[in-house]
């Protein structure tokens, strides 16, 4: 008699290729970009992320706009599995809330004090 396995297959789960010209990394970028967007409203749901929805599409986009300009094959195709891990472990939950929350943590931290004064009321001076 066999055994069922003990571990699910994802089915977010994609083989790794190398990209075989500029355009196919392009539009393989693009199509993984669009996944992302699609599957914002899930993504709140499943993590019950309290952001806006146009917050989460937005920081998105700047992690996507960081590697625009990169053109080697090679790291592009390192980037897009990269991107298609993280999709999985957000996607299957594999990530925690805080994992998330990471990526806005920038733009909700307090101002870093600039003056001596500010500094030394922080504790930095």
């Amino acid at each position: 008699m066999v055994q069922a396995a003990a571990f699910a297959v994802s089915n977010f789960a994609v083989t790794t290729a190398s990209a075989k010209s500029s355009s196919e990394a392009t539009t393989r970028a693009l199509s993984l970009y669009r996944q992302w967007q699609r599957s914002v409203p899930e993504m709140m749901k499943l993590h019950e992320i309290n952001l806006p929805t146009s917050a989460i599409r937005a920081k998105i986009r700047e992690e996507f706009e960081r590697h625009r300009y990169v053109e080697d094959l090679q790291v592009r195709d390192i980037l897009y599995a990269k991107g298609q891990m993280e999709y999985q472990e957000v996607m299957n939950v594999w990530k925690q809330n805080n994992h998330i929350m990471n990526y806005f943590a920038k733009e909700e931290a307090p101002p870093k004090p600039t003056t001596f004064l500010e500094k030394f009321y922080d504790g930095k001076a």
